[in-house]
């Protein structure tokens, strides 16, 4: 018993592949989470979606996530780790390991996307609810998850409440990865603007890196192409702040790279805790018979402020490359299954364009201005196709608006969907 929530934990077994019912099963982890003075209440479920893909759900804490306490005073809520993450039996690099060929990795990993984990969650909501429909919050890549949930099974949904999460329907990678660049490009800039002695850190350290075989805690060699990854934090409320101070330590006085910063570096490049983040990134865009092809690495050469030469050195944002599953320990033994995964060419739909027209579930969305991970535009032009969808813009928050609003940017989607507001 957690002394801030009354917690239980719940452990699922589900089918590899919902199409084979009698196949292979894995285990999928929930914690339900109720205010200790409405334990014992008939209230609502709320199911969390957590973004990523590859993330599990947060861990409770006293007032953590910020949205918690604000869902806890109407609802019952549901932390799901989706399949291969947390507790649901992880994908890691030493799972991948027991895998006899690349080709049977690439199909086992095929049955992560959003469709199988909708299906997962229909299944639990079975068993935990019945018939009764239960509503979900989808946090990023959590809204991407949303929009498959109300094109294969509306019928489970009472309300549905996305942050900075609405992708385009039919956006192809390319498509995201010509809109993803300039937008971070734009905030790495702004960075500088408000750091500018950073841009100047970071060039030293990138000449250090080229000068010398500079080495992880692990054993990975860093590189500045490496380094560059670090930017995948701009987009978040303190982002500027973490890479800052980040920056601020990473050199000692004789000019050297601390042990402060390469131990940081380690941890926030090299996706141990998350290798699904990079092995599915692209695989959010497969539908149909286009491969994904490394969308962001071809995308890389139409920006040429993005080279590796580039004064100032631009950060890169949420673009996984190939050769990370070269350079990365926690992702080399993907290397051969993620080429496989992205040159696939017979991806299912993900999205029901005519269920989507004619939904009939309130849909509620807070699509932030300025969002670096997720285009504006085309959640504006989602929102447009997706009926009885209600969206709120705004440049107040940040992507992790949700969380860092205290409750306040969930309470508004609430009164949103019900008509209040």
């Amino acid at each position: 018993m957690n002394p801030a929530y009354a917690i239980v934990d719940h452990v699922f077994s589900v089918p590899l592949d919902h199409g084979s019912p009698d196949g292979p099963s894995i285990e999928v982890f929930a914690r339900e989470v109720a205010g200790p003075a409405r334990a014992g209440d008939r209230l609502p479920w709320l199911l969390y979606l957590q973004g990523g893909p590859g993330g599990k759900s947060p861990r409770p804490s006293a007032g953590s996530p910020g949205w918690l306490p604000q869902a806890l005073k109407t609802h019952r809520v549901l932390l799901l780790d989706q399949r291969g993450t947390g507790r649901s039996t992880p994908v890691t690099a030493r799972s991948a390991t027991r895998f006899a060929c690349p080709a049977d990795l690439a199909w086992y990993l095929a049955h992560f996307r959003a469709d199988a984990i909708v299906r997962d969650a229909e299944l639990i909501r079975r068993r935990l609810c019945g018939d009764t429909p239960w509503e979900t919050l989808g946090q990023s890549y959590g809204g991407f998850l949303t929009l498959t949930y109300l094109s294969l099974a509306p019928e489970g949904l009472r309300a549905c409440y996305v942050t900075g999460g609405l992708p385009g329907l039919t956006a192809t990678a390319d498509d995201v990865y010509a809109r993803t660049y300039p937008r971070v490009r734009d905030r790495v800039l702004d960075h500088y603007g408000r750091y500018p002695e950073d841009a100047a850190h970071l060039g030293k350290i990138a000449d250090l890196l080229a000068a010398d075989d500079v080495r992880l805690p692990d054993g990975d060699r860093l590189t500045t192409r490496r380094l560059r990854t670090l930017g995948l934090a701009l987009g978040m409320g303190d982002g500027f702040e973490r890479v800052h101070w980040l920056l601020d330590e990473a050199l000692d006085g004789d000019g050297r790279l601390t042990d402060t910063f390469l131990h940081q570096v380690m941890g926030l490049t090299g996706f141990t805790d998350n290798p699904l983040f990079a092995v599915m990134q692209e695989t959010l865009y497969g539908q149909g018979e286009r491969p994904t092809g490394w969308a962001a690495a071809r995308a890389l050469g139409d920006f040429p402020e993005f080279a590796e030469d580039a004064d100032p050195l631009l950060l890169t944002g949420e673009m996984i490359y190939p050769w990370m599953f070269r350079d990365i320990r926690g992702l080399c033994p993907f290397e051969e299954a993620a080429d496989l995964l992205a040159r696939r060419t017979d991806w299912p739909p993900l999205y029901d364009l005519r269920r989507l027209a004619r939904n009939e579930v309130p849909v509620a969305a807070v699509v932030y201005h300025d969002d670096m991970y997720v285009d504006a535009e085309l959640s504006l032009g989602t929102a447009r196709e997706v009926a009885s969808t209600r969206v709120w813009v705004t440049n107040e928050w940040e992507h992790d608006g949700v969380t860092a609003s205290g409750g306040r940017v969930l309470a508004r989607l609430m009164d949103l969907a019900a008509g209040r507001a």
